[in-house]
């Protein structure tokens, strides 16, 4: 019989469950297990893993933990029961079959070290040959008569009824600690069973948010991961009861034909009675515990879901690029900020304008916004979308207008965690000479012209993207935002002679501390000059070296393809081609033409197949292109300011802020989101709000309802409906 350690085969079930070819998956799962990154992988060693993307690679590594933790639990629990002296072939097999980790617990259950139970008194009292008669159902004998005989035999029994009382508690915990009975009342609790909510007494009025779940009642299986977060915040906050009901009738029934009751047993009414206790004192609390923390994880991995889809789609905005821009925090009593940045977003000068202190203060603002701008000649001015920012934005419009200045575009930007930003350690290292309003206008600005190399300073949860996120599991988001930071990160590629050490920490196998190291020996050298200096910092050797170099570029490097996604392994085989060619490798690269005359076939090795050469092509053509979107600016109107400007009707421009499972949050520049229900967002059905919307994108919305009250305004995307023909007289 094979030991546990030679049944460990990973790959063949992780190739099954995710229908990959397992070739690829025993790849994947020997790279890593190398020490190589996910993004390495999946850009770098494609033949190796049949060109397999980087979301199928992160499914690989979650399911190969998931498999080794089960692996090693296995271990354990086999070693325990055999130290108690009683496994046997049968169970040695049973747990060595499992594939969930709720089946194993089962099988561990009835030998795992417990306090002491009702059964365990019993059993102690010799209780255990009673119940082993109520348990086989025999058609003879008499129960009171072997229980009488039991309870002479201890002070502890007064009576038969004591006796029997005992022998049913031990026949109880043996129903709720078989195996096949739990997994058979919890597929039925999960097909059955339903999610009941009520309000908790004598709080109504502070339980108002959650006056939908007050009387709730929705089937486990067809419940939505957001209305099962919401309702268990509001059971967390004291506000709402929680529970899982079903019918137990049936189930009942079931058990006891498992267990192959016998009406004509005069044992047959203890069997009975043991059951309906087992499953009400033991199997259904600690079932119904099973399905809410089942419900609470599924929840969990959509909202975590949803916010690292729209992470990634507001890293991956479209940026303006180096331009020079000014940048404006907007402020009511304290001023609005404005900083001016080079088109590096070198922070070079600042002004506050005061815009509510009288129509002195009005001009001075004027005066000072006209003259930073004929001063420092922006592509663009970039206001913040928070407290003030609608005003601010039209002033600024209002002030190019009136003071004949033309292409310069003014445009709104999210300013969602720039706070944050501001009174960090980073913003202090950066600008430690400046105040935290000035540090929250430099980030608005850089966001604009680099979304993702600014938001990559901020921790992702304070950015706005998320559903539920204070709801779920912390450790399990921050993971997988973090995920999502490094692969849009590598996605795009970082030069590494401007980018920022929080920047430069997310590309493949650098980490912070690194990154911290080659900043620091980029500014005492001036900048680098070729990738191969990378290998000069103190930490950095080849292996990290290998993962990262294909990340960076060097803009204006010794060597041309240090400036592309080329990776340095591959310089010999480009270099080659530049020959075969008769062309220098300069004037290769960058030159479609003369790299369509390339064959890819006379390239082709054990090493290199056509993946990772059309990879190398379509770099040599674009060298170091940003995969990202053009940038254009939302058009918001003029009209519409306040939330009171709205009117149901209205045909708006808007820019979608967060997308969760239930629609969309649009921003029509009202200083409140509307929501376009997932209902509204398309002429179709709309499953998954994400194959329609994303966050940044823009899109044209119509006002359906405004709620001045509550502040909610309700949009739609789909089409107006034409007007019904009028109908015929007879």
């Amino acid at each position: 019989m094979p030991t546990p350690a030679e049944d460990f085969r990973p790959v063949p079930r992780i190739a099954r469950d995710l229908s990959l070819p397992a070739a690829s998956v025993a790849a994947v799962v020997e790279l890593l297990a190398e020490g190589n990154t996910v993004p390495f992988i999946a850009r770098y060693r494609k033949e190796r893993t049949g060109d397999l993307d980087e979301v199928q690679i992160r499914d690989i590594q979650e399911r190969n933990t998931y498999l080794s933790e089960l692996h090693d639990r296995r271990q354990t629990i086999l070693a325990s029961i055999e130290d108690q002296g009683l496994l046997n072939p049968e169970l040695r097999a049973a747990i060595l079959a499992c594939d969930l980790k709720t089946e194993l617990e089962d099988l561990y259950l009835p030998y795992k070290p417990r306090r002491r139970t009702r059964a365990t008194k019993a059993r102690e009292l010799g209780l255990q040959p009673l119940a082993d008669l109520i348990l086989a159902q025999p058609r003879q004998g008499d129960p009171i008569a072997v229980a009488n005989g039991l309870a002479a035999l201890r002070d502890e029994l007064t009576n038969a009824d004591d006796a029997l009382k005992g022998a049913r508690d031990i026949v109880a915990e043996h129903v709720a600690e078989t195996a096949e009975i739990r997994q058979r009342v919890r597929e039925a609790f999960f097909k059955e069973g339903s999610v009941r909510s009520t309000l908790v007494k004598k709080k109504e009025a502070e339980a108002a948010t959650y006056r939908d779940y007050f009387d709730f009642d929705q089937p486990v299986a067809s419940i939505p991961s957001h209305r099962f977060l919401a309702i268990q915040r509001g059971h967390r906050e004291g506000f709402l009861q929680l529970k899982v009901d079903i019918a137990p009738d049936h189930l009942v029934r079931g058990i006891l034909r498992h267990l192959n009751h016998d009406p004509r047993s005069p044992y047959g009414a203890h069997l009975v009675e043991s059951v309906e206790d087992a499953f009400k004192r033991l199997l259904t609390p600690s079932v119904e515990n099973d399905v809410l923390s089942t419900l609470k994880d599924n929840a969990d991995l959509t909202a975590i879901d949803v916010f690292a889809q729209n992470l990634r789609h507001l890293l991956l905005a479209a940026p303006a690029g180096a331009r020079p821009v000014l940048a404006v925090d907007p402020g009511l009593r304290t001023g609005s900020k404005c900083v001016a940045l080079s088109a590096t977003g070198e922070f070079l000068d600042s002004v506050t304008l005061y815009l509510v202190q009288g129509d002195q203060s009005v001009a001075r603002a004027t005066k000072d916004l006209l003259g930073f701008v004929r001063r420092f000649e922006p592509f663009a001015i970039a206001v913040g979308n928070g407290t003030g920012g609608r005003e601010t934005e039209a002033f600024v419009k209002k002030t190019l207008r009136d003071g004949k200045v033309e292409g310069v575009v003014v445009v709104s930007v999210n300013e969602a965690g720039a706070s944050v930003y501001s009174a960090s350690d980073v913003a202090r290292h950066e600008f430690p000479d400046l105040d935290l309003t000035l540090r929250g206008a430099i980030s608005i600005g850089r966001r604009f012209q680099d979304p993702l190399a600014e938001f990559v300073k901020i921790e992702p949860k304070a950015l706005g993207v998320g559903q539920y996120q204070h709801d779920v599991d912390q450790k399990r988001l921050a993971g997988r935002l973090d995920q999502v930071v490094e692969s849009c990160v590598n996605h795009v590629g970082v030069e590494l002679n401007t980018a920022s050490a929080p920047l430069l920490a997310y590309v493949a196998g650098i980490g912070p501390r690194i990154a911290d190291r080659i900043v620091e020996y980029r500014d005492r050298i001036g900048g680098f000059k070729r990738r191969k200096q990378l290998l000069e910092v103190a930490g950095v050797g080849p292996r990290t070296f290998e993962q990262a170099a294909g990340f960076l570029r060097v803009r204006g490097a010794e060597h041309p393809l240090d400036a592309s996604a080329v990776h340095p392994e591959r310089y010999p085989l480009v270099e080659r081609m530049a020959r075969e060619l008769d062309t220098p490798l300069s004037a290769l690269v960058g030159d479609p033409v003369r790299v369509d005359r390339i064959d890819l076939r006379r390239y082709t090795s054990d090493e290199v197949g056509l993946p990772t050469l059309r990879d190398i092509v379509a770099e040599l053509k674009k060298p170091g292109r940003d995969p990202r979107d053009t940038f254009e600016p939302p058009a918001f109107r003029d009209d519409v300011q306040e939330i009171t400007d709205l009117r149901a009707g209205m045909d708006l421009e808007g820019v979608v802020t967060n997308v969760t499972a239930f629609g969309a949050f649009v921003d029509v520049g009202v200083h409140q989101d509307g929501l376009v229900h997932i209902s509204q967002l398309a002429d179709r059905f709309v499953k998954d709000p994400h194959e329609v919307v994303k966050a940044g994108q823009r899109i044209r919305v119509r006002v359906l309802e405004v709620d001045l009250k509550r502040k909610r305004i309700s949009l739609t995307a789909r089409s107006p409906q034409p007007p019904s023909p009028p109908r015929q007289q007879p």
